[in-house]
């Protein structure tokens, strides 16, 4: 089976259990939290001022960040290969009366033009679950000149301390971090971690420049993720348990 029909069935069974019934409060947000432990955009700032900016969210989800986006004044596009979160997407702009486009696409192949955004999104979407020698490229094909490509993914360090069955991160290295940046889990689907060198590599051959690496750790009030047990926030009080990248696509 291919990883994009994996990660299809996976999506839509955690649709069922988990991203279905938590889409509207992250609809209804206030502020744009980033990652497991509730990291602020309002403190962060990673975005800036996107008022006006043409954004596609690639592996959008339930589309909670378009959402946001599009209460800011920008028009957003979001990318999705699951059509249950699609479905779910398209229920919350109904009620909250919010439209943008949704496309069924893998990220790595995307049915709309060249040079059509300024920014791109990926919030443990695409950045997690596609081959980045893929959907970046396809990323810096949809961006124009000097767009900008915001995502967010697990730390390298957590992947290289959560044991192979899964559960929370270990306080020592469980992996080489050599050889394993593509991780399929068992009963699980494929999710891609580089090394920070990795991306970096892919970055610069698609033709963009780094701009920001910001290392995230749970936030001083921080609970356990009700769903995902990748890190307890006393772990991720430590060391990092995500990366949110920014790149600037080369004018």
């Amino acid at each position: 089976m291919l990883d994009a029909d994996l990660n299809r069935a996976l999506w839509t069974l955690v649709n069922s259990e988990f991203t279905d019934f938590r889409a509207r409060p992250a609809w209804a947000a206030s502020d744009l939290s980033w990652g497991l432990f509730g990291n602020a955009e309002s403190t962060l700032g990673v975005l800036g001022d996107v008022a006006g900016l043409d954004v596609v969210e690639l592996g959008c989800g339930t589309a909670y960040v378009s959402a946001w986006l599009s209460r800011r004044g920008a028009r957003p596009v979001g990318v999705d290969l699951t059509p249950a979160q699609l479905a779910t997407a398209r229920r919350c702009q109904e009620e909250f009366g919010i439209s943008f486009p949704l496309v069924e696409a893998d990220a790595v192949d995307v049915p709309l033009p060249d040079d059509s955004f300024d920014l791109a999104v990926s919030e443990y979407g695409a950045c997690v679950w596609c081959d980045p020698t893929g959907w970046i490229p396809e990323a810096a094909r949809l961006l124009r000149p000097g767009g900008r490509l915001v995502f967010l993914t697990n730390s390298v360090q957590a992947m290289l301390c959560v044991p192979a069955e899964g559960g929370h991160a270990s306080e020592r290295l469980l992996r080489p971090q050599r050889g394993t940046s593509r991780l399929q889990w068992p009963g699980g689907g494929v999710e891609f971690h580089p090394s920070h060198g990795e991306w970096i590599r892919v970055l610069r051959t698609s033709g963009f420049v780094v701009e920001a690496l910001h290392e995230l750790y749970a936030t001083d009030a921080a609970q356990t993720h009700e769903y995902y047990d990748i890190a307890t926030p006393e772990w991720a009080g430590q060391w990092p348990v995500e990366d949110l990248w920014t790149a600037r696509l080369a004018s």
